[in-house]
């Protein structure tokens, strides 16, 4: 898969690729249902109802140490490595959207993802593998002692009531902005909407396909 590139209509661009979606789509079905079993091993009323905390103990550590499995295979692609580098890069501009009260009007440069979605991303990244690496020491206690399980417990529990309210916190917005939604989905987005919310990108993409037309 190499990288997004604007495809097939004047009014739309390129987003993301096949790969992105069904990535993305794999790590938000793991944290969602991992979400779900820590609901039902944590909360007492959930697992009197079930009567099944065995069940939702194993299926949570299985899920656990499947996480990894579909962020290790996004690095096979350009168009994710290419992602991750944007996502890495704090620019001016990001800063100044930070600031800005006006930041969705199209007046600043954003590129492929605003400060919003970078930090998002730098937090949900960090807090995979920090609950990946208590969650196996928990799972093989023996390997640690008593007051380092307790601290593992302790990171473990508090980060993943934290990740639940970033993810709440991130179907929100995906809830409230239905071209976000759609270049996850379809990978294309409207180049007026790109231009209002990414318009560095967006312009960066249409010079791309203007030069790719000459060229052609």
């Amino acid at each position: 898969m190499g990288a997004a590139m604007p495809l097939s209509s004047d009014t739309r661009l390129r987003r993301f690729t096949t790969a992105e979606h069904w990535i993305h789509r794999l790590i938000a079905i793991d944290i969602g249902l991992l979400i779900v079993t820590a609901a039902f091993l944590y909360i007492p009323d959930l697992s009197s109802r079930v009567g099944n905390r065995y069940f939702f103990k194993m299926s949570h550590v299985i899920l656990g140490f499947a996480l990894p499995i579909p962020v290790i295979l996004a690095f096979c692609f350009l168009a994710f490595r290419l992602d991750v580098r944007r996502l890495n890069r704090f620019t001016r501009v990001d800063w100044e959207w930070m600031r800005s009260k006006d930041r969705r009007t199209g007046r600043l440069a954003v590129g492929k993802f605003n400060a919003g979605q970078k930090l998002n991303a730098a937090f949900q990244f960090g807090a995979i593998i920090v609950m990946f690496v208590t969650g196996a020491f928990l799972w093989f206690n023996g390997l640690v002692s008593i007051d380092l399980r307790t601290g593992f417990t302790f990171v473990h529990d508090w980060l993943a009531l934290l990740m639940t309210v970033v993810v709440i916190g991130h179907v929100y917005k995906a809830y409230r902005e239905p071209y976000a939604r759609q270049g996850l989905r379809t990978g294309f987005v409207p180049r007026d909407w790109a231009m209002r919310e990414h318009r560095g990108w967006a312009e960066a993409m249409t010079d791309t396909a203007s030069d790719s037309a000459k060229e052609g």
